[in-house]
């Protein structure tokens, strides 16, 4: 009869009842005999962590000196990154939608008889404004850069202006300084608009992030924290659990144990097995883990050797295999087969599982209940082939 396989938990976990629960769950899917590993008490005290997350109370305004000046991460966000102002031409949806706004052939016939501007001569004007503009000058959405060249080309045909924009230019094309002058305007209403509409999308936007991904991401700086502060203490746990099933396990190269590893839990299993006494391991498998990342920003010491920046770092024989799988939008997930090489030789298997539709914006937690983790597990925890 084969070992079990045992399931070590990674950050937030406060409920070792609910744990054992989803191990038993997934445990009925993948077919295989989980014995859940629980360390959570040792966990960061997070019970009060919301009181040091920051809010935008309702109503909070911009302050004189920071209202003006667009956000370079709000920028990268709705702007796909154009964070810098657009140099040279103007852009080219933004140029068409001008040149087809002040076509002759569309614009002839108006009510009082004047001719439509010259496209060129409102292409210069408005060359020379763009640069101004701090919010559409940094866009490169040909919608929004049709519709704002579409508006800029009604007004300067429009014969209704109420202001002095067209005073004394009834039947005559603008002069140019008129021209400029109406441009700008026209130009700085728009660029308030689109700010005003970017800034709105920006809170909501922020104001969701944080409620998704704030007590998640600081749940999980915390464990990591007392991590690294308790390791051994840690590690003993996991010894502890592991020894109540057979106390020879894991102890030597002829009793490996079979781990499944979550977040920090990967950590903690890639950091046990290749301790200098290390935990034995045939087959790991992690997921929404950590391991290469935190050993390229601080190596772990125990058998591994730093990255030196050209050959993949060496996994010693006590993990004998390794598959780590990774969700498209946990942003706490990393790739393990560029950073660590197993000791036959190969490289640890990454594996992205699909994202679903139904899981938000905080997918850190979605593995337990997706059906292709209980596939993964029966699929790893497979002896080896001959």
């Amino acid at each position: 009869m084969d070992e079990p396989v045992f399931v070590i938990h990674g950050v937030g976990n406060r409920d070792p009842q609910a744990f054992t629960t989803t191990v038993a769950a997934l445990q009925a899917a993948a077919g295989t005999t989980l014995v859940p590993v629980y360390w959570g008490d040792l966990g960061a005290d997070d019970r009060f962590i919301d009181l040091a997350l920051p809010f935008r109370s309702a109503g909070l305004r911009d302050t004189p000196e920071t209202a003006d000046a667009p956000s370079e991460l709000l920028l990268a966000t709705l702007l796909d990154e154009a964070v810098e102002p657009a140099s040279g031409d103007l852009p080219m949806p933004l140029r068409d939608a001008i040149r087809q706004g002040l076509d002759p052939s569309r614009n002839s016939g108006l009510r009082d008889g004047r001719d439509s501007p010259d496209a060129d001569q409102v292409l210069a004007a408005l060359a020379d404004e763009w640069p101004t503009t701090q919010w559409l000058s940094r866009s490169d959405d040909p919608s929004l850069l049709n519709e704002t060249g579409t508006a800029i080309a009604r007004a300067v045909t429009c014969t209704q202006e109420t202001d002095d924009s067209w005073a004394g230019l009834r039947g005559a094309p603008p002069a140019d300084g008129t021209l400029r002058s109406l441009i700008r305007r026209r130009l700085a209403d728009l660029d308030r608009v689109a700010g005003a509409a970017m800034k709105a999308v920006a809170g909501r936007m922020n104001h969701s992030l944080r409620h998704h991904l704030g007590p998640g991401a600081t749940r999980f700086l915390g464990d990591v924290l007392v991590y690294q502060r308790h390791r051994e203490q840690i590690h003993a746990r996991v010894w502890e659990q592991v020894a109540a099933v057979d106390p020879e396990l894991g102890r030597t190269p002829g009793r490996p144990v079979r781990l499944v590893a979550h977040s920090l839990g990967g950590v903690i299993a890639v950091d046990m097995a290749t301790a200098r006494e290390p935990l034995w391991t045939s087959s790991l498998l992690t997921f929404g883990s950590q391991s290469a990342y935190f050993h390229l920003c601080d190596p772990r010491g125990g058998q591994l050797s730093p990255y030196a920046g050209h050959e993949p770092v060496s996994l010693p024989n006590s993990l004998a295999r390794w598959t780590n799988l990774w969700q498209p939008l946990d942003v706490l997930a990393f790739a393990a087969s560029r950073v660590f090489r197993l000791a036959d030789g190969t490289s640890p298997v990454d594996l992205a599982l699909p994202h679903a539709a139904t899981a938000g914006l905080w997918t850190h937690s979605v593995y337990w209940g997706l059906p292709e983790l209980a596939s993964a597990i029966s699929e790893a925890m497979q002896p080896p082939a001959s």
